[in-house]
């Protein structure tokens, strides 16, 4: 694999195996991104008033392309947990309704729901779906054993934040639909990461972030809606789109694209993320990337001894997570990693399990895996 660190700011004294986190953006897509602040800036009535709707109109067509959807299909937002926030703060639930998730969840979006159920008397289920998962059919029955006649929503995570699995998303949404049961996906870690159409996809509702696995800058993310189903979002910021006097060829649009006066930079530079992966032939990156998350999943096995959380390498795509000992202090671990050895590298505890969580994008090498891999060693014969 070719090595991209000159084409992204990341701080070269730092092995960045975070990209999960936060993202990076390659220096030609940010610099496409402060164009379009210039251009913000030198007249803010043209670029806010005249020009918004078209600008983002025509962002959103390269999006929705690239996709597999209509560009009047989805919206443009900070992040996936607004998404989230969009669709749930929407639904209509009540006492004895239920929302059925999984416990591999991120957890702003947990708390999302939790605080609508504690205001509304919904119940929150969370059905546990042990590691690992062999089959797509074993997860989809494990999961509906939390289903009841009282189950509205099913929530979740296409690519598990503290776990890096890949959920079998559209064998869910097939069978929810054929019970009427609503799905709502959390995307976060998707595009990018993996290939994603989102009408073949089948789900309800789909959220992502664009500025992870994308690279786009921060602040770039988006909400998709079925057609059928945009009626029942209401807009989260009420604004200038709601009940419009030159409605748009789409209502969805119309009540959640303008949020009065923000920085829209980030949206409008999505295609050029789009555009710097096609440059570079990202479908291999990818695979090279898969290639070393792979390597350093067995690496950290081999150093612990403790059993993979995967059934093969299927369940992942650029991102894994590994098992540490339990009795790892992990705030020390984490200090001691980027202290000492200047390493980014998350860990967490889920579930009763101390996991480390290793990101891998193009700029990423051997040499970093093989950093990593020795400051743990030294850490654990210490």
């Amino acid at each position: 694999m070719n090595n991209f660190n000159q084409h992204f700011l990341l701080d070269p004294n730092i092995t960045f195996l975070n990209h999960g986190s936060f993202g990076a953006t390659p220096k030609s897509v940010f610099e496409e991104y402060q164009r379009w602040q210039r251009k913000l800036e030198r007249q803010p009535v043209e670029f806010l008033d005249r020009r918004f709707a078209e600008r983002m109109a025509a962002s959103r067509a390269v999006l929705a392309e690239y996709f597999g959807t209509h560009r009047d299909d989805l919206v443009y937002i900070t992040n996936a947990t607004v998404g989230v926030n969009i669709v749930a703060r929407s639904l209509e639930f009540g006492p004895g309704d239920e929302v059925l998730t999984t416990d591999h969840e991120y957890g702003a979006c947990d708390r999302t729901w939790k605080f609508l159920a504690n205001k509304r008397g919904f119940n929150y289920i969370k059905q546990s779906i042990p590691i690992p998962v062999y089959t797509p059919d074993d997860f989809v029955e494990q999961l509906w054993l939390g289903v009841t006649s009282r189950t509205k929503v099913i929530f979740l995570s296409h690519i598990t934040s503290p776990t890096a699995i890949t959920f079998p998303i559209a064998e869910v949404c097939h069978r929810a639909r054929e019970q009427g049961i609503l799905t709502v996906v959390d995307g976060a870690h998707a595009p990018g990461q993996i290939h994603l159409n989102l009408e073949e996809l089948g789900a309800d509702f789909y959220t992502g972030n664009l500025h992870k696995w994308l690279c786009a800058p921060k602040g770039a993310g988006f909400l998709y809606a079925r057609p059928e189903k945009q009626d029942l979002l209401e807009p989260l910021v009420v604004s200038w789109g709601y009940q419009s006097e030159k409605p748009g060829p789409s209502r969805f649009v119309d009540h959640h694209e303008w949020w009065g006066t923000r920085d829209i930079a980030a949206f409008l530079s999505a295609p050029a993320a789009i555009q710097f992966q096609e440059e570079h032939d990202w479908d291999n990156v990818r695979a090279a990337c898969h290639d070393l998350a792979v390597d350093v999943e067995a690496r950290i096995r081999e150093l612990t001894s403790l059993s993979s959380l995967y059934a093969d390498d299927t369940w992942f795509a650029q991102m894994i997570s590994a098992q540490l000992p339990v009795e790892t202090d992990i705030t020390a671990l984490k200090t001691y990693l980027y202290d000492e050895h200047h390493i980014e590298v998350p860990l967490m505890e889920w579930n009763g399990r101390n996991l480390i969580r290793v990101s891998i994008q193009g700029y990423n090498t051997e040499d970093d895996i093989d950093t990593l891999i020795k400051a743990l060693s030294s850490w654990f014969r210490s």
